[in-house]
């Protein structure tokens, strides 16, 4: 009998429209949740950018290449087709590389590489992102 009567205190306290004392507990703060949450995210990312600075300091980024072999060239020929020179030695190799597969196409004695400058893309987007600044000033 006593354990039914304990049982239905909150019940009677709810009836009687008395308030019933709740735990008290901290209200959360979305404001504080997103600072917590930004703040996380900012420290995360610096510590993946010191590491990468890190990395780069110590040359870790090279991958252990060697001198023996270098991509003097490349060109796409497909979609994911390339024809690519590499150096090895003291001679070039001209290799054709597909998705699966590596051919050698020709073996050429070591040259020189010709800098040729074309303008072409850097200067066509230079000139086209003028245009459009210009434009939408005029507008």
């Amino acid at each position: 009998m006593a354990a039914c009567t304990l049982l239905s205190l909150p019940a009677l306290a709810l009836a009687t429209g008395t308030p019933v004392a709740a735990p008290a507990e901290p209200a959360i703060s979305a404001a504080g949740s997103l600072l917590q949450v930004f703040i996380g995210l900012v420290a995360v990312l610096l510590l993946i950018a010191g590491t990468a600075w890190v990395a780069k300091r110590l040359g870790v980024t090279q991958g252990g290449s060697t001198s023996l072999l270098r991509v003097v060239s490349s060109a796409s020929v497909g979609t994911r087709e390339r024809v690519v020179v590499v150096e090895v030695g003291e001679s070039w190799l001209v290799v054709g590389v597909a998705p699966g597969s590596v051919n050698a196409l020709m073996t050429l004695p070591k040259g020189d590489i010709q800098s040729a400058t074309t303008p072409g893309l850097n200067a066509s987007f230079a000139a086209r992102l003028h245009q459009m600044i210009e434009k939408r000033r005029v507008k």
